[in-house]
């Protein structure tokens, strides 16, 4: 049987699926391996199902001979070196659209936590502060009627911007493609430039994939440009976004806050960003549903069993290797 490594425990309903197909070895360690300890326990694999915190670059192809699949238990594949896989004529897959909806519930849990300081007002209570109502207590922002700004819309901006109907919000978005007009008429939607959408939206939630392009898209100037009353949430990438600009940005007031489930040099935060009291954090949760992640893990293990089979590999990356 071919040896597939699984880099950290995933839902069993996908170990059930792959342990009777393969040699299965599975990371028991709650933790992220380091390059050495991986190369270790996945030597002699044909299949490698890796988790978005893993790094996979040349370097460790190169010590991993055998390799002919690498399944990514995620949407975004930056972690993976996919020119280098290709190269190798190892085939790499994600799992697109099993968390979308998922996504889009937690930007609006984040957008909501920021506007009304609802983690702040939750440690006020659990801390015995709170002695009764008080008219000026934790004030924060209306999300009715405010506008939306999205950037990035994809799947996963779509299903935000859909969202935002309930909350009677216009929304603009910025994507480096424009929708067609008989979406954008479909979806409720208006066109903005970046720089026209910071200046206009009150609330701003970022869906981009993370690219050279879009590395750093929010920096100290794009920040300047927002209203001083706006919020930034992020549940994309953390390097999109300038962290130490984000936090001198919240110090100085030039925005009202933000609210981030990712970070630009993850698990790390940038200096003084904990201790803000305009921002909310979350950790890198977005997709942690029950259902999702067993979606987005089934998905993985069936991609690499069908790659493994000699088949063709529902969400390949890289169709252009030899098969």
């Amino acid at each position: 049987m071919k040896k597939v490594y699984v880099t950290r425990l995933i839902p069993q309903k996908a170990l059930d699926i792959l342990r009777p197909e393969c040699q299965l070895e599975v990371n028991p360690h709650d933790r992220v391996l380091e390059k050495e300890e991986l190369v270790a326990a996945a030597y002699g694999a044909e299949g490698l199902l890796c988790l978005l915190t893993d790094q996979i670059d040349a370097e460790l192809l190169d010590q991993l001979p055998r390799l002919r699949l690498v399944a990514n238990c995620a949407v975004g594949y930056d972690n993976i070196n996919v020119q280098a896989c290709t190269q190798r004529n190892i085939a790499v897959s994600n799992t697109p659209g099993v968390l979308t909806e998922t996504t889009a519930d937690m930007a609006w849990a984040l957008l909501m936590a920021a506007a009304r300081r609802v983690v702040e007002a939750d440690q006020y209570v659990r801390k015995g502060k709170f002695k009764g109502w008080a008219p000026m207590l934790f004030l924060g922002r209306e999300v009715n009627r405010k506008v939306l700004g999205v950037i990035g819309m994809g799947r996963i901006g779509m299903a935000v911007a859909k969202r935002a109907v309930g909350f009677n919000m216009p929304v603009i978005y910025y994507n480096p493609t424009r929708k067609s007009l008989e979406e954008e008429r479909r979806l409720g939607i208006l066109y903005r430039d970046l720089e026209t959408l910071l200046k206009e939206a009150d609330y701003i939630s970022i869906h981009v994939p993370l690219s050279e392009k879009t590395r750093h898209l929010i920096g100290e100037q794009e920040l300047k440009r927002m209203k001083k009353s706006a919020y930034l949430i992020n549940t994309s990438r953390g390097p999109v976004i300038n962290e130490k600009a984000l936090v001198q940005a919240l110090r100085d007031d030039e925005l009202a806050g933000a609210a981030l489930d990712v970070y630009e040099e993850e698990p790390e935060l940038a200096p003084g960003l904990a201790e803000l009291k305009n921002v909310t954090l979350a950790p890198h949760i977005a997709s942690a549903t029950v259902e999702t992640r067993t979606r987005m893990a089934v998905m993985a293990a069936e991609n690499l069993l069908t790659g493994l089979k000699g088949e063709k590999i529902p969400n390949l990356i890289n169709p252009e290797i030899n098969r």
